[in-house]
């Protein structure tokens, strides 16, 4: 059964997209921990036009996170189809590993976000706030659907109101899970 195309957003305004966004939920990696919560991530805009990309979850009152780079997979493209690099640390600081980021769906205020990746194994739902309504995550759920994900899969991100500061946690440095589940791995 061959797959339809995944539609995905058009003349993202960058900019606009930047700040912190928060993940309401997602498909689990096998390498992410279970009990990671008040996942985020924040992007800021670079003077190059790439964007900075810290990830950071809580596991145990401790803050794990990576940092990376995104940028257009195709420029030409009017797509919001981003490729996402980090460098694995600590262990090999000079190799690359890439990942897609597709936005699926963003509302018009860029208060919420559906993201995925070609392979469909991957899914985030997030939202500028640490809750989002019921009626918006079912719309996002079923767009979701309508792509091709198994929204079974979907497991919800525990958020705490008001967040944790993050540079008040104790540091974990076991950021690799990141990565593999941005590999798809």
């Amino acid at each position: 059964m061959s797959q339809k195309t995944m539609e995905v957003v058009k003349n993202l305004d960058i900019k606009r997209y930047m700040g912190r966004w928060y993940e309401i939920a997602s498909f689990p990696s096998r390498f992410q921990p279970r009990n990671g919560v008040n996942t985020r991530a924040t992007y800021t805009l670079n003077e190059d036009g790439t964007v900075h990309v810290l990830n950071e979850t809580f596991t145990d009152g401790k803050r794990g996170f990576i940092e990376g780079t995104a940028y257009e997979a195709d420029p030409q493209s009017d797509e919001a189809k981003l490729k996402v690099k980090f460098y694995v640390p600590p262990f090999l600081p000079i190799i690359p590993i890439v990942g897609d980021y597709w936005v699926l769906y963003l509302d018009d205020d860029y208060q919420y976000a559906l993201i995925g990746q070609p392979s469909r194994n991957y899914l985030w739902v997030l939202c500028r706030q640490t809750h989002m309504d019921d009626e918006i995550y079912n719309q996002l759920v079923q767009k979701a659907k309508d792509e091709g994900y198994d929204v079974s899969k979907l497991h919800k991100t525990p958020q705490s109101d008001p967040p944790p500061e993050g540079d008040d946690a104790p540091k974990d440095t076991k950021g690799i899970w990141w990565i593999k589940s941005l590999l798809g791995m």
